[in-house]
């Protein structure tokens, strides 16, 4: 792959990504948006659960497997280093995609608030879309979402492994984007089953991958460093629970 098709590659997914995202937002919180969680075809509720469960079951096989370290080396074989994570981002990008197109509604109500809960609720779905944005960017947005990566390539250059960076929000929770998610999924002042089910799958999803493969990951990068940290700082919410005395 050329150097200019790989630049121009790498920054069309990276937009591709920001409208990706957008529509995700309006999808979740079901406003401008033309189909959200709670609105499209509404079936029986086996038929809606199956295809809306087998849908996050192929968008968490995509998260789990292409974003390991040995996915990384078998890409390496396809694709230049330079495209490995814009190609992630382009994937993440059709798999959240077909999750929004083919979702099948359970629009009935589960709670409904209204007035100053309701106000109250919102405020804390925006919080969490500024942190998700301000989290993924503290560290270097450009290299997570792999326009670095090619504009190095483009220009000749090496990206060097960056040391364990710990700024602003990373000193409340070991990982903010994805508190920032959690706190969307759940800031409901309208909560459908659809959007339910959607909230407790992603929590759990996000919950045992962060902790199984993505820090696991990360102590093999950073070592003592990590482990350390892991110690100091909550995962995802920031609250230090009390360690169990052996």
């Amino acid at each position: 792959m050329g150097k200019r098709v790989a630049l121009v590659y790498g920054v069309t997914v990276y937009a591709l990504f920001g409208l990706t995202w957008a529509y995700f937002i309006g999808f979740v919180g079901d406003f401008v948006v033309p189909k959200s969680v709670d609105t499209g075809p509404v079936g029986s509720t086996v038929e809606a659960l199956a295809i809306d469960l087998g849908l996050l079951a192929l968008f968490f096989a995509h998260h789990s497997v292409m974003a390991r370290a040995r996915a990384k080396r078998v890409l390496e074989w396809l694709l230049p280093p330079a495209v490995e994570r814009s190609s992630y981002v382009l994937v993440s990008c059709l798999a959240l995609a077909l999750v929004m197109w083919q979702w099948r509604a359970l629009p009935a109500v589960v709670w409904q608030l209204e007035g100053a809960a309701r106000v109250a609720v919102l405020v804390v779905f925006g919080a969490g879309v500024v942190t998700s944005l301000v989290a993924s960017h503290l560290l270097d947005g450009l290299e997570l979402f792999g326009v670095r990566q090619v504009l190095a390539y483009f220009r000749g250059r090496a990206v060097p492994q960056a040391p364990l960076r710990l700024p602003g929000l990373y000193r409340l929770v070991r990982h903010p984007l994805m508190t920032g998610m959690i706190m969307t999924f759940w800031a409901a002042p309208m909560m459908s089953e659809g959007r339910l089910l959607l909230a407790v799958v992603m929590t759990g999803y996000i919950v045992l991958a962060v902790k199984l493969l993505e820090e696991r990951d990360l102590r093999r990068t950073f070592g003592a460093e990590y482990e350390r940290y892991q110690r100091e700082v909550p995962m995802l919410l920031p609250v230090k629970l009390p360690r169990r005395s052996s």
